[in-house]
């Protein structure tokens, strides 16, 4: 029989090779190469990206077992690691909080952590970061879920972070307005399920920017490098009835105060919008919207969500509005893609797909989507819509009918 045996070429490869391969098998796969020979015993243990994901948990119903199975796992593994841990992500998991990932921060802030991912399940308590946390210093991604952050007083930010993601984080509109402007290199920052009832943005470097929650205003303050933005304001019972009292709307001090004149600044990277729940029946809303797309000389797609259960208009005003904000010069001359949703057919909605049609030369697509089901209402904005010039000849309209 012809002996097969050779030079294990796989073995001999550079420890940095070996890594590579290794951090593309899932997590538990890779500690098991720890039992094909004597070189591999610990050829996983410097590996520095750890992510452990729904094919580490074993294949059972159980899920106080299978939270004890994964706890050991994890604990276990970074008893055993040697060397930095720059990547250390638990995502997409039915992990709940537990003491043990106290410990696990506290090895991670010991151990050079970078990109730290911590979403845990829904179900359990919010997972307190503990002191230890604000010591990670070389943070450059930070991602967490059900978490409670409360910084420490002597906290001064994470002066190489870059990326922000908070989903359903208990923090105090303080401390997250603190975070934010702590991190001077924050170019990425998504905050998502918040209520906090007012925010204040102040990232010079910030480039893209998601918000979603129950914010009662928005402020962007020293945000000149927005090259995507998406805003979506859902208002509580509470904040709507303090909205109603105080005769201000969702966005109006989203621009940076109270002002709603022509802005001092010009958005000259941005080149996405979105804004949901847009009221076209309040003009200080609709005004903020055309500030923020005036403003923006580079916008190539922007995406617009109506909110057709908003009370009547608080700040009346009548279509002379338009001629006035919006003068026969304007132009809109790199926009190519629109998309409108939730659109009711009231007046100034029109007059707002009138104006983007009118100033917009290099439109290629206009979508909308009604939010009234009426035929009849419905044919009688299309009929209204096909009125309008074009300024792009090769603008095309899509009206997608509902069922």
């Amino acid at each position: 029989m012809d002996d097969f045996s050779g030079p294990d070429l796989i073995s001999d490869l550079p420890q940095s090779i070996i890594e590579t391969i290794l951090i593309q098998l899932p997590i538990r796969d890779a500690v098991r190469t720890s039992i094909l020979s004597r070189k591999w015993r610990y050829k996983w243990s410097t590996i520095t990206q750890l992510v452990f994901d729904e094919k580490c948990y074993p294949n059972c119903h159980d899920r106080e077992a299978v939270q004890k199975n994964v706890v050991e796992f994890i604990t276990r593994l970074l008893f055993l690691h040697q060397g930095p841990i720059h990547k250390f992500q638990i995502v997409n998991t039915s992990l709940q909080n537990c003491s043990a990932i106290n410990q696990w921060i506290l090895f991670l802030s010991r151990n050079d952590i970078k990109d730290l991912d911590l979403e845990l399940a829904e179900g359990g308590e919010f997972f307190r970061m503990p002191s230890c946390f604000f010591g990670c210093e070389k943070l450059t991604r930070l991602e967490l879920s059900r978490c409670e952050l409360d910084p420490p007083v002597s906290f001064k930010g994470f002066s190489c972070l870059k990326s922000l993601n908070l989903h359903q984080v208990l923090i105090s509109p303080e401390a997250i307005e603190s975070l934010i402007s702590s991190c001077p290199l924050l170019e990425s920052l998504s905050l998502s399920y918040f209520d906090c009832l007012a925010l204040t943005v102040c990232a010079p470097n910030l480039k893209y920017l998601c918000l979603e929650g129950e914010f009662k205003e928005i402020c962007l303050v020293d945000t000149p490098l927005l090259v995507e933005l998406s805003v979506a304001m859902y208002m509580t019972d509470d904040v709507a009835e303090h909205m109603e009292q105080s005769s201000t709307c969702n966005f109006v001090k989203f621009l940076g105060g109270n002002d709603l004149g022509r802005l001092a600044i010009m958005y000259n990277n941005l080149e996405t919008i979105e804004m949901y729940q847009v009221s076209f029946e309040d003009m200080k809303e609709i005004l903020v919207v055309l500030r923020l797309i005036t403003s923006s000389p580079n916008l190539k797609e922007l995406h617009i969500s109506g909110s057709s259960n908003i009370s009547a208009a608080t700040y009346a005003a009548g279509f002379e509005f338009w001629e006035k904000e919006c003068p026969s010069d304007s132009i809109l001359s790199q926009l190519k893609v629109v998309k409108l949703t939730e659109m009711s057919g009231v007046p100034h909605e029109i007059e707002f797909i009138k104006f983007l049609l009118g100033c917009s030369p290099a439109l290629e697509t206009m979508s909308i989507i009604p939010s009234m089901y009426d035929l009849e209402c419905q044919l009688k904005m299309l009929v209204e819509l096909m009125k309008f010039r074009r300024a792009s000849t090769k603008a095309e309209i899509y009206f997608i009918r509902g069922d």
